[in-house]
């Protein structure tokens, strides 16, 4: 049995209220005006470039329209045949993918990956008992994403898909594999490579041949595909910027590398989720199952998380609210965000995608498309704002203090204080005490409580609406924080990783095109505290001197991609590596020299060279002879870009004083460089 405390937690609402445009609320609006609100609301709350929407009926698109620039400085209009990265909705394809291979007999989703990857292995026996359904449902246990060059610029390398066996050789599983569902981008792209194999075929040409041409779908690609690159939507990495990033190329193409219009997306939504054409009705139906309810979950499964196979949601919001099953799934790229929403029961679908902007914005728009659509056949959807059950104050047991102590995500750690007055307080105001068992805030947006589950762990579980006017509802019900076991370490072990606090180390191994080089400095940081935390490095545990793992077993979003950290040395240098990531201690840059000329070469190891620019460099204007394969960055002191040869075409750059300076290639590619004094103004 589950015991169910309470506690409080000071948890932000994830949306941002905005005010509306007055167009979204004229009365009694047309299809047409409402999709263009949603469109509107989507675009302002995420700050998007542009938007575009198509809605699928019956058969065919009925609606399509877009809001905003195609470009912050090219005069070419906004169309409907633009594309976009539809993200993670690429996993909806590769699910489709799984079950046609299933439908012709050729695998079973209840086998074990190892029948068809035999060369799947990893270092922890569980692994064996990961099923191809575990896959899709993101219950197989994986750590969550190992993709350090999975998102690259004007690049098609597939690296990071050819790779992950090997990465996935040294890892470990964070739970037994069906134990629950949180979500994993690396289940998926083990299911595209199981595609592969059980086809025989690469996974986009299985992808176009069974999926795409039988649905007549014409306007949906792949990196290194044969399309026109400039119908891709432009993007930019800051909605300041005007110089446009070059085309993103997801190399984890069955995980988020897919580009399509919006027209494309409703329509594979509609013709493989709501008619035979493409999967049986079988296979339509297994995706809908509750598959997160196989595992652990809350009781209280109001959530706008609850997966199917391959779904976000089986059941979204509001329509549930008035009994009809919605199917969602969004989809955020670094510069690329979709949403797609399908109503197998009145064969609609609606697709959002986004240049900039938030994915589920882009899926409460679809809703409202949908919603609308539904009022033209006189069918209504109850979008009665929900408010949380009825409760008032009263005096707290004095055994919630228990709850009291140290909790973490995947990405954080809190402390959480339950005193005796009857508050909580994690890191924002307490929250009070409710006769429900509940801490909420004065206002009463949001609850709280503590809920010992069966697996021996506590957790720290929210419910909350979040409203955003022209949008919707949306309601929230997930364990947001597990309570950190005490991890007791020995002195050894904790002053090994005491040692590295607050060190920051540089990385590595991620080639010239990716797109973090664009963003900021590509860098991992450590830090302990041996006081609050003992045992722990921030969200991870320590295991020994040179590997800490996470340590949050939560199903749902807030345990997903644990970042576990091995340290290793080699000549006298420390090493970090993570989620397919190398990184060195940045002590060991070099300064980069201050004379009039130099080179620097990419070694054997093919691992980018760094420097740090100090006195005799700072202020020069640095001009770099770029080698045929490779490119540079350079970061000030705060680590903020101020030159990246491969994404904008840079050759030149006044180095800053204090920041670094990064060269990146293939094995033997050399970059020769001329240190110059900088003119005045």
């Amino acid at each position: 049995m589950k015991r169910i405390g309470s506690l409080l937690l000071s948890i932000a609402l994830a949306f941002t209220l905005c005010v509306l445009p007055a167009a979204a609320t004229e009365a009694d609006p047309t299809l047409a005006d409402t999709a263009f609100a949603a469109a509107q609301a989507a675009q302002q709350y995420g700050g998007a470039q542009s938007v575009q929407y198509a809605l699928w009926q019956d058969g065919e698109i009925v609606l399509t329209g877009h809001v905003g620039d195609y470009s912050r400085t090219e005069n070419r209009a906004l169309t409907d045949d633009i594309l976009y990265g539809i993200g993670s909705v690429s996993k909806m394809y590769t699910t489709a993918a799984v079950l046609k291979l299933a439908e012709a007999g050729k695998l079973e989703l209840d086998a074990p990956v190892t029948r068809y990857l035999p060369d799947f292995t990893m270092a922890d026996p569980r692994y064996q008992d990961i099923t191809v359904r575990m896959l899709l449902n993101h219950s197989s246990g994986l750590a969550g994403s190992t993709m350090a060059n999975g998102f690259l610029l004007n690049d098609p390398d597939t690296t990071a898909t050819d790779t992950l066996l090997e990465e996935l050789s040294t890892q470990r599983l964070k739970a037994d594999p069906g134990a629950f569902s949180v979500y994993c981008n690396d289940g998926f792209t083990l299911a595209e490579l199981v595609v592969e194999a059980v086809s025989g075929m690469e996974f986009d040409q299985y992808v176009q041949q069974t999926l795409l041409e039988p649905a007549g779908l014409a306007d949906t690609y792949f990196p290194g595909g044969n399309f026109d690159t400039s119908r891709l939507a432009k993007t930019y990495y800051t909605t300041q910027d005007t110089q446009a990033l070059p085309q993103e190329t997801v190399g984890i193409h069955g995980t988020g590398g897919i580009y399509a219009t919006a027209s494309d997306l409703a329509a594979f939504g509609g013709m493989v989720f709501c008619e035979d054409t493409i999967l049986n009705e079988d296979s339509r139906a297994a995706t809908m199952a509750d598959e997160y309810a196989n595992g652990l979950w809350p009781e209280d499964d109001e959530d706008s998380v609850a997966y199917g196979l391959g779904w976000d949601s089986v059941h979204w919001y509001p329509f549930a609210y008035s009994g009809i099953q919605a199917l969602a799934k969004g989809g955020d790229t670094i510069v690329y965000h979709s949403g797609l929403v399908v109503l197998p029961e009145y064969h609609m679908a609606a697709a959002v995608l986004s240049s900039g902007g938030v994915s589920t914005y882009n899926e409460m728009a679809a809703s409202q498309i949908l919603i609308a659509a539904l009022g033209q056949q006189a069918v209504t959807v109850d979008q009665t704002p929900r408010t949380l059950p009825a409760a008032e104050k009263v005096e707290m047991p004095a055994e919630l203090t228990q709850y009291s102590g140290l909790y973490g995500s995947s990405t954080q750690t809190v402390s959480i204080l339950v005193s005796e007055n009857g508050t909580m307080t994690a890191e924002g105001s307490p929250l009070s005490y409710y006769s429900d068992g509940s801490f909420r805030d004065e206002e009463q947006t949001m609850m709280v409580k503590f809920i010992e589950e069966d697996n021996g762990q506590v957790y720290c579980w929210q419910k909350a609406y979040s409203t955003l006017p022209g949008l919707g509802q949306l309601p929230t019900s997930s364990y947001a924080f597990m309570k950190l076991p005490d991890n007791p370490v020995s002195k050894a072990v904790q002053s090994a990783w005491d040692a590295r606090s607050g060190k920051m180390y540089l990385a590595l191994n991620l080639k010239y095109s990716n797109i973090v080089y664009t963003q900021a400095l590509p860098a991992a940081g450590l830090a302990t505290d041996s006081v609050n935390m003992p045992g722990y490095m921030v969200f991870d545990r320590m295991v020994d001197e040179n590997y800490a793992e996470g340590a949050a077993i939560i199903p749902g979003l807030a345990g997903r991609d644990w970042q576990n950290i091995t340290m290793t040395k080699k000549n006298s240098v420390e090493y970090l590596s993570t989620c397919g990531g190398l990184y060195v201690d940045s002590a060991a840059a070099e300064s980069l020299f201050g004379g009039a000329s130099s080179w620097s070469t990419i070694q054997a190891d093919g691992y980018a060279r760094w420097y740090q620019v100090g006195p005799s460099a700072a202020g020069k204007t640095m001009t770099v002879q770029l080698p045929e394969v490779g490119g540079f960055a350079v970061y000030d002191a705060a680590g903020t870009p101020v030159a990246a040869s491969w994404a904008f075409g840079d050759t030149s750059v006044v180095l800053p004083e204090g920041g670094w300076v990064v060269f990146s290639g293939d094995p033997g590619s050399r970059f020769l460089l001329t240190l110059s004094q900088t003119e005045e103004n």
